[in-house]
């Protein structure tokens, strides 16, 4: 079988996600002025299994292959964690970074079990700027470390990937790397660093910032190295993903249905530009145990019913989705009925396609010599003996 590399070609944002996902914005959205968010898990800690991962990507003009790599595959990064026995709760996020003089130094999005609504986010992201070879390592990492909503728990796996190809730029006005990783250390999350390419005085930097972390080093290639595999199974997963997508009934007050809204135009965003691959994939982790939390999000009717969570008949018509508002009430539960059911038989369909789909990746990277070298490969390889520590146990391979 063929090995092909990574090239996603982007369409433009639709109407709708333009509205609820502008384009980055630095004013807004840089680290120095954005604000810091509370942790509710200070208050609330982690009952169950957890994966807190943020991803500090380098987005300078050298970076463009590392940006397509982690677009296409940060689905199957995902898949490939949810496969931990007891299944976890996956949140994401995200930071990318420049340096001054450059159109941001920093701009962030926050740890969520949305990830279609950071995976929106990731879309918009462009390789540009960067003019000189140190980058603002030092503010991604003390950004990663302090402004992200991270569990107070002990036994949440937490962890930084710090992707890039340049060590860091020294400011006297900013806290250097040494200081910010014993801040982590102090927190319980461990620094990794992929070093893409070989720019000279990139690998004792990374390494010695993975060092100080407990965490690891590892080096892929100047374009991520992420290599996928096209299968027969694509097209019809990328079809059932959205036809599962169009089973979500969301429901909840005005502020509830904005949030929601926004919600359903990154998904929609993701249905027109991402790749065959890229959908078959979050199909995958949406049918699996971890993805609930992504596919249905807050407010989400069917699962609310089922699981005891709403009594429909008490809810208010203002609060229910149009397509039900205005039905009596045994037409809305036997409306919400039918889209459990529907939901169920995707759900199957999915699952057994994606088997499929691993068996075929899993021969054809066998007869081209394997992926150890990619970058999910090694993300993956890194998470399930880090998160080991935490009580979560792999048993599987990575899911490509």
């Amino acid at each position: 079988m063929k090995q092909v590399l990574i090239g996603i070609t982007l369409c433009v944002a639709t109407a709708a996600l333009a509205i609820f996902y502008p384009a980055p914005d630095s004013r807004a959205l840089t680290a120095l002025t954005e604000p810091v968010r509370p942790d509710p898990s200070l208050t609330e800690p982690a009952q169950h299994a957890r994966i807190e991962v943020v991803f500090a990507l380098d987005t300078t003009g050298s970076m463009s292959g590392l940006l397509e790599a982690a677009r296409e595959k940060v689905w199957s990064i995902a898949t490939s964690m949810a496969q931990a026995e007891p299944a976890p709760e996956i949140r994401i996020g995200l930071v990318a970074f420049r340096d001054r003089g450059d159109d941001y130094v920093t701009q962030w999005i926050d740890l969520s079990t949305d990830l279609d609504s950071m995976y929106a986010r990731l879309m918009q992201f462009q390789a540009a700027g960067g003019g000189d070879t140190p980058e603002a390592v030092n503010q991604a990492l003390a950004d990663a470390v302090e402004r992200f909503s991270w569990s107070a728990d002990p036994k949440v796996y937490k962890a930084i990937f710090l992707m890039g190809d340049a060590p860091p730029q020294d400011y006297q006005d900013e806290p250097a790397y040494p200081a910010i990783l014993e801040r982590a250390r102090e927190r319980g999350i461990v620094v990794n660093t992929v070093q893409c390419g070989n720019l000279p005085g990139t690998q004792d930097a990374f390494t010695r910032i993975a060092a100080l972390a407990q965490g690891s080093f590892f080096k892929v290639a100047q374009d991520g190295a992420a290599v996928a595999v096209s299968t027969p199974y694509d097209e019809e997963l990328a079809r059932l993903s959205a036809a599962l997508d169009a089973t979500r009934l969301f429901f909840g007050d005005a502020d509830a249905k904005r949030k929601l809204e926004a919600k359903s135009a990154a998904t929609a965003s993701l249905h027109a530009a991402a790749s065959p691959a890229t959908r078959a994939r979050r199909a995958t982790f949406n049918a699996s145990a971890s993805g609930a939390a992504n596919f249905a999000g807050e407010h989400e009717l069917v699962a609310a019913v089922r699981a005891g969570a709403v009594d429909l008949d008490t809810l208010a018509a203002d609060t229910l989705p149009a397509p039900i508002a205005a039905m009596a009430p045994a037409e809305r539960a036997a409306h919400v009925e039918a889209q459990g059911a529907k939901r169920d038989a995707l759900e199957r369909e999915i699952s057994d396609l994606a088997e499929r789909r691993a068996d075929f990746i899993a021969e054809a990277l066998t007869e081209a010599g394997g992926a150890d070298d990619s970058l999910d490969e090694q993300i993956f390889a890194t998470v399930r003996t880090q998160a080991s520590a935490k009580g979560l146990r792999y048993s599987g391979p990575a899911r490509h």
